[in-house]
């Protein structure tokens, strides 16, 4: 994990499609489809009738929360008790999903006195976990990471550490490289990673460049992990207990999947790792029980769902002008057990770096 960070151009950020089926303009303008630049959206297509059994996509209308209005959490401070840090490691610091947005994760980790001005680990021992979703939608996901690369050498230098999970958007970009316009079975019908990558943001210029150190990076990544009592994972479902009853078990498998290089096999990887709201509504505390009665913890932490999705948020009244979500800090829900870290910096919210335990 030793590539330096990059930066690129600040654009109009892409708006989110939620159709797997393969629109005709794929075929038409070469391997990517219409859209050419980082800021380009891809045509919309039919919604189809049916998603694939258990996908929950995410939504093209995304919620929002009306202009002045804050994320309140309502949770009994006794159901918060902090997991014990481990004796002699620096502060736990947890981070969203970034989704190609290099400049407001660089303010956002400055703003945490992680890094300086410039952009150079300076945190010591402390310890920082990203949930993952790297790229697609933003501007720049092969600069954000490089700098998790780079962030990853300096860091252990210094007596800390920066780690990565692998979150849906890794595998859609690893399958996209791989398999490209190969049909895959789905629930939906015809699908391939390429036009799934295509119309959930993805972007021609992390396309272009993509190198195969940032390919073995990704394809290496954690699925979960345990930390001071948090269980980290990037999406929230219970789809990680189909890869194993441990925390080895699931990242081998994982692992695994990725090795065989098998493109139903990583699509059904993909499919299940879009799964979401898990821990939401009734019987959401106990779904997170079963993950950490499972693989350990007292607390699960995710990025994957915004948090405007988790409150049910509709978004404003026709008409009325709208700044989009307003975005605090994480989300605490499901009984105390669930800490929610996606901002929605996609939606225009907030890219989250939050150190643990939280202060509430």
């Amino acid at each position: 994990m030793t590539q330096g960070a990059g930066q690129g151009p600040e654009v109009e950020r892409t708006a989110t499609l939620r159709d797997f089926r393969v629109p005709a303009y794929v075929h038409e303008t070469g391997p990517y489809g219409h859209s050419t630049h980082p800021g380009d959206v891809a045509r919309p297509v039919e919604e189809p009738a049916d998603h694939p059994e258990g996908y929950t996509p995410t939504q093209r209308d995304l919620p929002v929360v009306n202009r002045g209005d804050t994320l309140q959490v309502t949770v009994d401070p006794a159901s918060l008790a902090a997991p014990q840090q481990t004796d002699g490691a620096g502060p736990l610091y947890v981070v969203g999903d970034v989704h190609g947005y290099l400049d407001e994760l660089v303010a956002a980790l400055q703003e945490q006195g992680l890094i300086d001005t410039a952009g150079n680990w300076c945190a010591g021992t402390s310890r920082l976990w990203f949930l993952g979703d790297f790229t697609d939608r933003g501007p720049d996901g092969i600069g954000v990471i490089d700098l998790v690369m780079r962030l990853s050498a300096e860091a252990a230098a210094a007596g800390g550490y920066c780690k990565a999970l692998m979150g849906n958007h890794e595998l859609l970009l690893l399958g996209a490289k791989r398999f490209g316009d190969t049909p895959v079975h789905s629930g939906a019908g015809t699908a391939t990673f390429q036009a799934a990558w295509l119309l959930n943001g993805g972007q021609k210029t992390d396309m272009d460049r993509l190198q195969d150190h940032h390919l073995q990076w990704m394809a290496r990544l954690d699925a979960i992990e345990e930390v001071d009592g948090y269980l980290l994972v990037h999406s929230d479902t219970t789809a990680y207990l189909d890869y194993g009853d441990s925390i080895e078990a699931v990242n081998d498998t994982v692992r695994e999947t990725l090795t065989r290089n098998d493109a139903d096999e990583c699509w059904d990887l993909f499919r299940k790792f879009t799964k979401r709201f898990s821990f939401r509504d009734e019987g959401g505390a106990d779904a997170v029980r079963s993950l950490l009665d499972t693989y350990g913890g007292t607390r699960i932490v995710h990025g994957h769902s915004p948090i405007p999705y988790l409150l049910g948020e509709v978004g404003s009244e026709d008409g009325e002008d709208s700044a989009g979500p307003v975005v605090e800090g994480p989300h605490v829900y499901a009984e105390g057990l669930a800490i929610a870290m996606d901002g929605g910096v996609t939606m225009a919210g907030k890219l989250l770096v939050q150190q643990l335990p939280l202060d509430i």
